[in-house]
């Protein structure tokens, strides 16, 4: 299938961001600007080309429901000696003017080396984005300028330093850094800046038990004066909830009054961690707080070490990002994700499928909401997929291999199941228990030209369809 192809089939999505071709990873830069949505994200034009390089993409947006994609290149390319290996993950602090974006050159040396003690470079690069209406995405990037080498780090961390986020407070510029030690545990770096240029190291971040031998994508989220550390902890298929998977992501509360640019030495109880989400298809999860005041997460729907396929034979391109998801604190410190009420907007035709019942839609894009859940419910989606809430348990369970491609199910406790939302967008679904308290993603494919819904225990249940808020923005490739 060409590339021009690949954009007009029919798991081409509708309102989650998808590379223009080619491959998509980790969201990076995430930020609003002038009421501008800015999310950039790891890419790779020419995948599946072997070794293709790894670089940014960008998307921009009014209203995190419309995209234009910002091109077919790369925004930030891996074209200096300091990120021959790949421009890795990063973040985005506005600033007046524009925004500052810090993110990992990698390079790792040729020869016979295990890239974790030795041959790999870690650089933190900072390039200046100004706000310029003629530029790509209304941003003119600047050069790139090297803040951090491995030299810079502690004497006690390996080869893998990585994935900064940056902020500002209280007068002063902080850093996290994800990381592994040469005892193989998994942290994070705190370092601390007057300007945002020069950074000393000022603590770490550990967990008072082993999670994982490496942290990626260390996220800071504060909400009502408490903060979360967001990790992506790897090593973890042998925990009883990791369905053998590797790499999972999840936050971990601070304690109260604590915080991650002041703490020093902060150790954490590795028992707080929960799951961000308990599907087959996330990681790499970002947040930012844009111009209202809102925090906001996108993640990849993807692994970096999965089981299952996300592109199918023919497919010109693979992987994609969750909808935007606001979060929010519940009373007993967990974290609460929904879809932003953006999305609502993209609601067209409405239905009410009421009891047992089946409703047919045209097309694989639908917002499905359950408000009033009393007892075990269960949704199937084209006979292929099942969503089951019973006997404190929510089910994501694929009936059909071949749409599943190689996933099978996956299971989240939840004591007491009293709303439902479930997001259908072609090739990727997302599921909201009790009001985002507990979410699972996936991918699926889908091979009925139109979308099945099939209800049992469900009443009322509120179907819409959903419009394309992608429509034309891939035409530019």
């Amino acid at each position: 299938m060409t590339n021009a192809a690949a954009h007009h089939d029919p798991w081409r999505m509708g309102f989650h961001i998808m590379p223009p071709t080619g491959w998509l990873n980790d969201p990076n830069g995430l930020c609003q600007l002038g009421g501008t949505y800015h999310v950039f994200f790891q890419y790779s034009p020419d995948w599946p080309a072997p070794h293709a390089p790894r670089g940014w993409g960008h998307f921009v947006s009014d209203d995190l429901t419309h995209w234009r994609a910002v091109g077919r290149d790369f925004a930030i390319a891996p074209d200096t000696p300091d990120e021959a290996s790949g421009a890795y993950s990063g973040c985005a602090v506005p600033v007046e003017g524009g925004a500052r974006l810090y993110y990992t050159g990698n390079v790792k040396e040729p020869g016979d080396f295990d890239y974790i003690t030795a041959g790999r470079r870690a650089t933190q690069i900072l390039v200046e984005a100004t706000a310029d209406p003629t530029a790509p995405g209304g941003l003119a990037l600047g050069e790139k300028d090297v803040l951090l080498r491995n030299a810079d780090y502690p004497d006690f961390c390996t080869c893998h330093v990585r994935d900064p986020k940056v902020w500002h407070e209280d007068g002063a510029w902080w850093m996290i850094l994800g990381a592994r030690d040469l005892d193989d545990h998994g942290l994070a770096l705190v370092l601390r800046s007057e300007d945002g240029v020069a950074w000393a190291n000022a603590g770490t971040v550990r967990a008072t038990e082993p999670l994982g031998y490496m942290w990626e994508c260390p996220d800071r989220i504060e909400l009502g004066g408490r903060e979360w550390l967001s990790v992506c902890p790897q090593g973890m298929q042998d925990r009883p909830w990791a369905n053998g998977i590797r790499d999972q992501a999840g936050y971990l509360p601070l304690p109260a009054g604590e915080k991650l640019g002041h703490a020093g030495e902060l150790y954490l109880d590795p028992a707080g961690f929960c799951r961000w989400d308990c599907g087959f298809d996330f990681y790499a999860p970002q947040t930012f707080v844009d111009e209202s005041g809102r925090t906001v997460l996108l993640a990849w729907m993807g692994l970096p070490d999965a089981g299952f396929e996300s592109a199918p034979d023919g497919l010109g391109w693979c992987h994609c990002l969750t909808v935007p998801r606001e979060v929010t604190a519940g009373a007993d410190g967990a974290l609460l994700q929904r879809p932003v009420s953006e999305l609502e907007a993209l609601r067209g035709a409405r239905h009410e499928l009421a009891g047992d019942g089946t409703l047919a839609l045209a097309e694989h894009r639908a917002d499905v909401l359950l408000p009033n859940v009393t007892g075990p419910v269960e949704l199937a989606l084209d006979g292929a997929l099942r969503v089951a809430c019973a006997d404190g348990l929510v089910r994501l369970e694929f009936l059909d291999e071949r749409v599943g491609a190689g996933r099978t199910v996956r299971k989240a406790a939840c004591d007491g199941v009293s709303s439902l939302r479930i997001l259908v967008d072609s090739s990727a679904v997302e599921v909201y228990v009790n009001d985002g308290r507990v979410v699972l993603s996936t991918r699926w494919f889908p091979r009925s030209p139109a979308l099945t819904l099939e209800a049992r225990g469900a009443s009322p249940c509120l179907v819409w369809e959903m419009g394309d808020g992608m429509k034309g923005c891939y035409e530019l490739v």
